[in-house]
């Protein structure tokens, strides 16, 4: 401690600067309403959101529609979408990412309001919003990277045995 200051103290003014250049613009688009909603057309929002993320081109991924679900208030509509990044080397990957959409349409707000719209990774329980938080690319890694190690530890534990 230097004249009674910590040393976090003294890189605030720092990190405050650096969080507005990691800040980027959370890029979001124009959801359909309710009454313009159908399941093809959520599909095709979903796959406009994700052209707004900045992945490396590298990345593939499908989409595909899940269920519908019934709630008391709303109407709840189900989307996966797989991601991997096959290779020259390895066209088929070893492992993939999901990623989980759900597009609900309440039933006590007008017709004319648009969707809600969240997400969640594969394997976490945090629900993401379009429009609150930028997608980040180290989290389809971090899935990939964390089922890797668990195919090699499931593959050295089947060959002690």
């Amino acid at each position: 401690m230097e004249n009674g200051r910590s040393s976090t103290e003294e890189h605030l003014p720092e990190q405050e600067e650096k969080d507005k250049e990691t800040k980027c613009v959370i890029k979001d688009i124009q959801w359909t309403t309710g009454e313009d909603f159908t399941v093809e057309r959520g599909k095709e929002q979903i796959e406009e959101l994700i052209s707004t993320w900045e992945v490396h081109e590298s990345w593939l991924h499908w989409s595909e529609f899940l269920q519908e679900e019934e709630l008391k208030d709303s109407k709840r509509y189900h989307y996966r979408v797989c991601w991997s990044m096959p290779t020259r080397r390895k066209p088929i990957p070893r492992a993939t990412a999901s990623i989980f959409f759900v597009i609900e349409i309440s039933k006590l707000k007008p017709a004319t309001s648009p969707v809600e719209v969240f997400f969640t990774l594969e394997s976490s329980r945090l629900i993401h919003r379009p429009e609150q938080c930028r997608f980040r690319e180290k989290w389809l890694k971090d899935i990939i990277e964390n089922k890797l190690i668990l195919m090699e530890r499931s593959h050295l534990q089947n060959s002690s045995n």
